[in-house]
């Protein structure tokens, strides 16, 4: 949950259409994209990703990074490409470009990659998609529809904050390729890593890393199996052409240099943006914290935060109140409004009735509490059980809604949790920090069972060390591997 995020941003593209040729095959297509409007896309799309993803904080990654992808442009078919490398501050599993050379990887990708070659196949195999021309193929098919791309949308927008949370938090709808461009992207990934001098069998050892990936939504973006074809069925495939491709001089894979780069890399939330501990939520910078109904599922996006008990429409949420919902409270005097009055407002603004409400104080926060009756999306009608809670200048809502029928069961839950929002103080803020990866060598006798338990050191579940090591659950360690573990911020 960020603070003050809110756009939407959309690309239509009216150009008319022209024919180009593709890099890659040297055929001639249907394109209404120049190289460069390409570029102007592109550079447009960068600003926007950047200013709402947020990029890693840590400048010697995002350079190592770099140096890798530019030597893999160097070798691809659009070497001149302004080619940018970007590591994104989320969470999720997944990698992507936008046309014109901008890649980028979410670092929670690298917390899943083993070694230097396996991210030489992620970059290489992104900027196949930039090469052949893709995702200019993808606007051309989109305009000939007379369809606007939406390349980042929030589901919920501040005005109509409990409209659409049926849906997630925060959707990113990347340009999806078909089966065929994933497997020419493959293929390019494996020979422009293999040209820059990387063992090429990292591209299908990736694929089956990411084969063995939950499809997860972690912060509200899609990881890779929701924005690719499965690579499962893609790793059989790539086979022959690492043979192709293979050479006595394709070997890097430099696993303790890649590794020594990740070490401290933020795994799951980053506190800056708000974090997730099973069913608490803490906002340091923001100051406060909450706990949602033990045994939900909570997910922490940059405009709410959102939980929901499993199989159920049964939903809660918390986001900030819009400011210009504010001004008239702060102003003070005659037209300065109250808490109740500002609640009462913003719900009938988002087409919620008001069916009974109060003023209280929730652990020294004025706040007002109120029950609405009113639609949403994918749920149809339901009641809500809201709190609009000041907290310094600020003011946040959180609730919980379901199926009018199911509503007193779930208001049971819903209640708690509401009454469980609180101030941080500053030494309380401090203490929360993010969980981050780290490392382990494996003993004698040690499994992925053994050492995901392990007390004090890591904090993920065996399947998930496995996954993040490059292994199936079932193959266990070897005694004296150097292996990716997870410890816990505080």
């Amino acid at each position: 949950m960020r603070k003050g995020t809110c756009f939407l941003f959309t690309v239509f593209v009216t150009l008319a259409a022209a024919c180009a040729t593709n890099p890659v095959t040297g055929k001639r297509q249907m394109s209404l994209l120049s190289e460069a409007e390409e570029l102007a896309i592109g550079q447009q799309q960068d600003a926007e990703i950047r200013r709402e993803m947020g990029v890693y904080n840590d400048p010697a990654l995002q350079a190592y990074v770099t140096e890798i992808g530019q030597d893999l442009a160097r070798a691809s078919h659009r070497p001149n490409l302004p080619w940018t490398f970007t590591i994104v501050d989320s969470p999720a599993i997944n990698a992507f470009a936008l046309p014109g050379g901008y890649v980028y990887l979410t670092r929670g990708i690298l917390a899943y990659l083993d070694d230097e070659s396996e991210l030489a196949g992620v970059l290489g195999h992104e900027i196949g998609h930039v090469t052949a021309r893709h995702a200019a193929q993808a606007y051309t098919r989109q305009a000939q529809a007379n369809l606007g791309l939406t390349i980042l949308s929030i589901f919920v927008p501040s005005t109509r904050p409990f409209t659409d949370l049926g849906a997630t938090g925060l959707g990113v709808l990347f340009l999806k390729h078909g089966r065929d461009a994933e497997l020419e992207a493959d293929r390019l990934g494996v020979e422009y890593g293999s040209s820059a001098g990387w063992d090429p069998t990292g591209v299908p050892r990736f694929l089956s890393t990411l084969a063995r990936v939950d499809a997860l939504s972690e912060d509200g973006v899609p990881n890779w199996l929701s924005t690719h074809p499965n690579p499962g069925s893609r790793v059989g495939q790539a086979a022959p052409v690492v043979g192709k491709f293979a050479s006595t001089t394709a070997t890097k894979r430099n696993r303790d240099v890649f590794l020594d780069r990740i070490g401290g890399l933020v795994f799951g939330d980053n506190p800056e943006d708000g974090i997730v501990r099973g069913h608490l939520f803490m906002h340091p910078a923001l100051r406060f914290g909450l706990s949602f109904p033990e045994g939900w599922d909570v997910i922490n996006s940059p405009e709410a935060v959102m939980a929901r008990e499993p199989g159920t429409e049964h939903f809660m949420v918390l986001q900030e109140v819009e400011q210009s919902s504010l001004a008239r409270q702060r102003s003070g005097g005659q037209g300065g409004r109250s808490v109740g009055e500002v609640a009462v407002a913003a719900m009938r603004a988002a087409g919620y009735s008001v069916v009974d409400g109060r003023i209280e104080q929730i652990n020294g926060q004025d706040a007002h509490v109120g029950v609405y009756r009113g639609t949403a999306k994918g749920t149809g009608k339901v009641l809500m059980r809201a709190a609009h809670i000041a907290l310094g200048r600020q003011m946040y809502v959180v609730a919980g809604f379901a199926p009018e029928a199911e509503f007193n069961l779930v208001d049971r839950e819903v209640l708690p949790s509401i009454q469980s929002f609180h101030a941080l103080s500053a030494a309380e803020a401090s203490r929360v920090q993010p969980n981050r990866v780290d490392f382990y060598v494996v003993r004698p006798g040690d499994s992925w069972q053994s050492i995901a338990v392990r007390e004090g050191k890591n904090i993920v579940n065996a399947a998930t060390l496995a996954i993040m090591n490059d292994r199936e659950v079932n193959v266990q360690p070897t005694v004296g591997d150097r292996i990716k573990i997870v410890v816990a911020g505080v």
